[in-house]
């Protein structure tokens, strides 16, 4: 028995008025106060719908195996280990080489929409959508920054376009695999005048595709006007710390012999080429035309998130002490280690050098970091200061924050030191592990192709994927554990509780129905675009699947009493249950994008609304006509 039922009788949830049990009217209202929370922004998404279902727990609407039920669910299992998927491509700097050759340099926020939404719409019409939006999210703010762009113009596109190009074909979203499923299931006779055909790879094609089109195509067209600008971080150019950091190219580096506008190194965001030093010679005022030569050292100034972007570049390798930093030449730790661990298992750690340091009046040569911390120095920062001259030759000033590369168990050492007023690690590694990048793509590769060929096992090769991930060193244990996104999870879980909450009450079946039967004396066009209208709605407060299975037997209802025939209602369906556009609950890709956009609940009904009715009329108009 319930809380509230040991007060109130145990037949309290019975009590029906205007068809609804009280349970039903429970679940509305705080279906009524979860909105209003989403909307209101002051608290985060987990924390409301988690609150949502500990009310419908309360009150016994649902019972605890019911309010976990969604936790256990394999599409929340699947995001999770995706995350860790993603790590891997991350941390071997695999993910920036397939987005750098997809996504390129696009000069306007327009042509960066472009190149993200077609070849995500592309992928997710043969992949499941989930995976795409998993494997693009590490790289993508670090794409925007690069290019100047607002990320928060590219993640709701990013997830929309996931959605579109998923609703092409069967295997592009579980929920088309459940309407296929539940299709399969209510197979009629072959002569009935009603009989459902199997759904096949290219069935929801003939409308799916025209419908994606139109869809990207208003993205394009209206995503600057409607996509608020929600990036809160500071602007790279504003940003008061400046670095000087000094970088030498690789022997074999991919952009030898080309100009510094070809290799990208002229207009990075936040970073500035202040000269190039070449076998004794230096190169101030370096023209976008200077070829590149190994060996060359290019010295920048710039911001500290731009030079750590620079540090992990592959084919340049930071210099300090007038010295490459590598494997021969930086302890693994204290004054007394002679080896190196490779520069993917050091930390960078910012360090403000103290009144008290016997570091004081030394040059950063002279101070013999390597010796005394078993640490180098590879940028420094003055008080906003241009300092001039080699790395090792700058002689240490109380105040002087310095970037070092080091053992990750230095900020941990020096904490407490007085030769530091500060330590700070920043997070990830100081370099990727490009040797193993082959290695993560073939894993990447491997996974979608099997998921491809047996999409309803995506779950169990995802995993697969994410242990080789791990197996491989592609990442480690920690840093696959802190990649796994425990809001978007916590989300994604709570809200399938409210789908089951929605579905036991009969609150969903009483006002599908109800809608369905006012619509049907108006006619195919009408009853077709009032069963998209009440499944859109549906799966932007239930999950899309649930949102399905609800409405399968009324759709097919509707459509025998009305004499038509029943595909074309099954495509709208499908589609429908897959148009979560105008919530952040209509879709887990909505979910996935949220936090990293910055976005508020609005802001997906300002740009998804529209996109909401625009596939809804493309969609309607064509599944008579195609069908």
């Amino acid at each position: 028995m319930d809380l509230v039922g040991i007060f109130f009788g145990q037949d309290w949830g019975q009590t029906i008025a205007l068809g609804l049990t009280l349970h039903a009217w429970i679940t509305a209202g705080l279906l009524v106060v979860i909105i209003a929370g989403l909307i209101s922004g002051r608290f985060g998404a987990d924390l409301i719908l988690l609150g949502g279902v500990a009310g419908l727990l309360f009150f016994g609407v649902i019972s605890p195996a019911e309010a976990l039920h969604g936790f256990a669910n394999p599409a929340v299992a699947t995001v999770a280990v995706l995350y860790i998927v993603a790590a891997g491509l991350r941390e071997t700097g695999a993910m920036t080489t397939i987005t750098g050759v997809i996504l390129r340099r696009p000069k306007t926020i327009v042509g960066a929409q472009a190149r993200l939404s077609i070849p995500v719409a592309v992928a997710s019409a043969l992949v499941n959508n989930t995976p795409i939006v998993a494997m693009f999210l590490p790289v993508l703010t670090t794409w925007a920054k690069r290019n100047n762009l607002s990320a928060s113009r590219l993640f709701m596109p990013l997830s929309y376009a996931a959605i579109l190009g998923g609703m092409c074909t069967l295997i592009g979203t579980s929920t088309n695999l459940v309407v296929a499923g539940l299709v399969q299931d209510h197979l009629a006779d072959a002569t009935s005048e009603f009989a459902i055909q199997p759904m096949g790879m290219f069935t929801l094609t003939k409308v799916g595709l025209p419908a994606a089109i139109v869809g990207v195509l208003y993205m394009l067209l209206f995503g600057r006007k409607l996509l608020r600008n929600r990036d809160t971080r500071i602007p790279i150019n504003q940003d008061p710390r400046q670095y000087m950091t000094a970088m030498r190219i690789d022997p074999g580096s991919a952009i030898l012999g080309k100009t510094i506008e070809a290799a990208g190194l002229r207009h990075l965001p936040g970073l500035y080429l202040a000269r190039i030093e070449r076998e004794g010679d230096t190169i101030f005022a370096v023209p976008p035309d200077q070829k590149l030569l190994a060996g060359d050292v290019l010295v920048f100034v710039g911001v500290i998130d731009s030079v750590v972007d620079l540090q992990r570049m592959k084919g340049m390798t930071p210099v300090s002490e007038g010295e490459p930093v590598d494997a021969e030449s930086l302890p693994t730790a204290g004054p007394a280690a002679t080896s190196l661990p490779p520069r993917y298992a050091n930390k960078l750690i910012e360090a403000v050098v103290s009144g008290a340091s016997p570091l004081l009046g030394r040059s950063i040569r002279e101070a013999g970091f390597r010796a005394r911390y078993g640490a180098v120095v590879i940028g420094v920062h003055r008080n906003g200061q241009r300092i001039g001259g080699r790395l090792g030759d700058i002689r240490l000033r109380q105040g002087d924050t310095l970037l070092l590369e080091a053992p990750t168990d230095f900020a941990e050492a020096h904490k407490n030191s007085n030769d530091f007023h500060l330590v700070s690690e920043l997070p990830g590694a100081a370099a990727p592990r490009h040797h193993l990048a082959p290695i993560s793509i073939g894993i990447l590769v491997a996974m979608v192709i099997a998921i491809t060929l047996m999409p309803t096992q995506s779950m169990t090769f995802a995993l697969i994927a994410a242990l080789f991930m791990i197996l491989t060193r592609c990442c480690t244990g920690p840093q696959a554990r802190s990649s796994i996104d425990w809001q978007v999870l916590l989300v994604i879980g709570s809200s399938f509780g409210l789908g089951l909450a929605m579905e036991s009450t009969g609150l969903a079946a009483i006002i599908a129905g109800g809608v369905v039967n006012w619509a049907a004396p108006f006619g195919l066009w009408a009853l077709l675009a009032v069963i998209y209208a009440i499944t859109a709605v549906f799966t932007s407060v239930i999950t899309n699947n649930a949102a399905a299975v609800l409405l399968f037997p009324i759709v097919l209802e509707a459509a025998r009493s009305g004499n038509h025939p029943l595909t074309p209602f099954v495509v709208v369906l499908a589609i429908a249950a897959s148009a979560g556009f105008s919530t952040p609950l209509g879709y887990q890709t909505n979910l996935m994008v949220m936090g990293p956009g910055g976005y508020k609940p609005h802001d997906f009904l300002r740009f998804g609304g529209p996109l909401t009715i625009l596939v809804g009329l493309v969609t309607v108009a064509l599944a008579p006509l195609m069908y």
